[in-house]
């Protein structure tokens, strides 16, 4: 998944001892896990929701335990209610790779109906993420401002940024060392077996987000055994995984850009951008043009205002946002709000890319790359010619894989045969992980079934408040029973998607809840 996103959580946590024991594809543990040692955690969310928070010691390398051990960082919060009502853990996880997920066990309390209480909810940082030990960070200035311009038109560009990914990779061959060899989609796998059973449970129950339906899948295929019931929302296609599903992403997103610039047409009125959704895209790709020669307040080039519209790409949150800080520079020649948009989603402080290095030691390991130049330019500049918003940002956001610093694996043979019945979401239109990844994992997972937000373009959206997605959610979680399944290549219920905003109309006055608040944020940042 292409984010030019990147924060970093930091909770301050009680580490435990090591474990000791090996995990085989399909098996489980030999040993028992240590005991996870919680206390309060710090972070303000979580402690306003009475989350604790500790460490869970797993193996570095689970073929040879004895090489060393690293920390994975756990918070829970408890059911409320009676015993006999309780369903056991939840974990869930934001997606990225590379997305913090330890604020996430707030999320239990969005879910419709009180549903949640009867599980303990599970918010956990992968290894290499966030608040777990260690962190991995290899050039914190990665993203900052002054790149060369994404589109090689010349041979110097083109030279940069191939320079520029080269040197990405050194770095985290000299941040990482050997943890890059153990940071592959099948071990955060096996320490979510092994957190299994540190929390004392037969089984788990799951909630991915994004990549995070991916791990949910490849558990799912080596633990079947493990597995009572998950929510995969926005899914990755395991047969892509992962040089075409970036390319699939490319074609997707210029569809969705236009989508977005038909609807600050609609509202020309308010943003004063054009009339037509083609002349909104004509003036972005002029003032895209314009900031080669003359970034915006010095900093905002043709990247960064690519960066800054790629979210709206995802989600429907935010739409608003970005429209009244390009209509602010197009109209006022204020380039605050553009900055301030790319400085939250691009903190210039140490540690900063964070969320981007696990990124890329996952996908550039999980699978094979390739490695000649001339396959990466002949592919991206097809794509670019049909799709020209962010083919080429995206290319350079991966180029550090043809360089990376550990050998990489063969993914995992996706299989759900065995698997109990599970739910999948996903919108019609999602560009991150497109529609028919969903439909994939559903012929693979026999017993699954599909809900469709029918036309919209919201990436992972699930407990957001549509109620016809988050009912379905909370009856599965509740009962166990999941929408019939159809016959055929198609979704089994099909939903409304949230409405588009509509910025003629004075801002509801409302406070976000504290949970959805951080379940967006760990959205966006993954």
């Amino acid at each position: 998944m292409k984010r030019i996103l990147a924060t970093t959580t930091a909770i301050a946590l009680v580490a435990i001892g090591a474990v000791a024991g090996t995990a085989q594809a399909g098996s489980t543990p030999t040993t028992t896990s240590t005991p996870i040692k919680w206390e309060p955690c710090t972070d303000s969310n979580l402690k306003m929701h009475k989350a604790e928070c500790g460490f869970l010691t797993v193996p570095i390398d689970y073929r040879r335990p004895s090489a060393g051990t690293l920390q994975v960082a756990v918070s829970r919060i408890r059911h409320t209610v009676g015993e006999k009502q309780y369903q056991g853990v939840v974990l869930a996880n934001p997606g990225g790779p590379g997305g913090a997920g330890l604020g996430l066990s707030v999320i239990g309390s969005l879910v419709p109906g009180g549903a949640g209480a009867a599980y303990d909810w599970i918010g956990f940082d992968p290894r290499g993420v966030g608040a777990s030990k260690p962190s991995l960070s290899c050039d914190s200035d990665y993203a900052g401002y002054d790149r060369p311009p994404y589109v090689p038109t010349s041979a110097q560009r083109e030279t940069a940024w191939l320079n520029k990914a080269r040197g990405y990779a050194a770095a985290c061959a000299k941040a990482g060392g050997s943890l890059l060899g153990h940071l592959k989609t099948v071990d955060t796998v096996r320490d979510m077996d092994r957190l299994r059973k540190a929390l004392g449970a037969d089984k788990i129950n799951y909630y991915g987000f994004s990549y995070g339906t991916y791990l949910g899948q490849v558990y799912a295929t080596m633990y079947p055994q493990r597995v009572r019931r998950m929510v995969l929302d926005g899914n990755v296609d395991p047969t892509r995984v992962w040089y075409e599903s970036n390319l699939d992403q490319d074609s997707a997103f210029n569809r969705n850009i236009k989508i977005y610039f038909g609807w600050i047409a609609k509202y020309d009125k308010v943003y004063h951008l054009g009339r037509t959704e083609r002349a909104v895209e004509r003036l972005f790709y002029a003032e895209q043009a314009k900031l080669i020669a003359k970034p915006a307040g010095g900093v905002i080039g043709p990247d960064e205002l690519t960066d800054v519209f790629l979210q709206p790409g995802y989600y429907i949150f935010g739409w608003q946002d970005v429209a009244n800080a390009f209509s602010a520079w197009v109209n006022k020649h204020d380039p605050a709000p553009l900055k301030k948009l790319y400085d939250t989603n691009n903190p210039q402080k140490p540690g900063a890319d964070n969320n981007y290095a696990i990124y890329l030691a996952v996908q550039c390991t999980d699978a094979k790359w390739p490695a000649a130049w001339s396959r990466w330019k002949a592919d991206n500049w097809a794509m670019h010619r049909r799709a020209p918003f962010e083919t080429w940002a995206n290319a350079w956001y991966n180029a550090p894989c043809r360089q990376w610093p550990a050998a990489p694996g063969v993914p995992v043979t996706v299989n759900g045969a065995s698997v109990p019945p599970i739910l999948l979401l996903s919108e019609s239109l999602d560009a991150a992980t497109p529609f028919s990844g969903s439909l994939e994992v559903r012929k693979r997972f026999p017993r699954a079934s599909l809900v469709e937000g029918v036309g919209g373009t919201t990436h992972a959206g699930s407990l957001f408040g549509n109620k016809c997605v988050d009912d379905t959610v909370a009856d599965y979680l509740a009962t166990g029973v999941l929408p019939k399944r159809v016959k055929g290549d198609r979704s089994d219920k099909r939903c409304t998607p949230l409405p588009q905003p509509d910025p003629s109309k004075p801002a509801a006055k409302r406070a976000v809840p504290g949970a959805r608040s951080a379940l967006q944020n760990a959205l966006v940042a993954s």
